[in-house]
């Protein structure tokens, strides 16, 4: 049973498209009839909307809030390394009762930081779209920027698995 979990985890790991990296580096919006990569690399993301979101006061703090939120987060990193060290513990431990605390203690610390990354990133996406939500609202040429439909893995055959929950922290 754990020999399935094992592999049912790692199976998903390996079929998320995030993986990947097509999502991040192939992001594009249209604007004046031309496309711009939105993602100039992955430490810059939304860098190539700038340009345009300058002219909009609103529109730049939504985009800086977006780049400041996209940093990594050491928590996540810390999480998650200590979630892998407790699975390799856990698979080197001879007592069989150690080895199943570690396994389920090491499964539920890596599921949580990644509902909890996974969670956080949605939520950020969100304020680049308002971003270009306000810079279109008020300013030419208009950005046409839709990230499901410039994914080109969108309407594959097996679209890839997407979690996260959406929560609205403003009061």
């Amino acid at each position: 049973m754990r020999y399935f979990l094992f592999v049912f985890i790692f199976i998903m790991s390996f079929s998320s498209q995030n993986l990947w990296s097509v999502e991040t580096c192939s992001r594009i919006a249209v604007i004046n009839y031309q496309e711009v990569l939105v993602d100039s690399n992955v430490s810059e993301k939304g860098e190539g909307l700038r340009y345009h979101l300058e002219k909009d006061p609103v529109a730049l703090e939504l985009l800086n809030t977006y780049q400041k939120n996209s940093a990594i987060r050491w928590p996540n990193a810390i999480l998650g390394t200590a979630g892998t060290g407790l699975l390799l513990f856990g698979f080197f431990t001879s007592d069989s009762q150690d080895r199943q605390i570690y396994l389920i203690s090491s499964g539920a610390v890596i599921l949580v930081n990644f509902l909890v990354a996974r969670t956080l990133e949605v939520a950020n996406e969100s304020n680049l779209n308002k971003a270009v939500e306000e810079y279109n609202k008020r300013n030419l040429p208009k950005i046409y920027f839709s990230p499901e439909t410039n994914n080109p893995q969108a309407n594959s055959i097996l679209p890839s698995m997407k979690i996260g929950f959406i929560k609205d922290w403003s009061f």
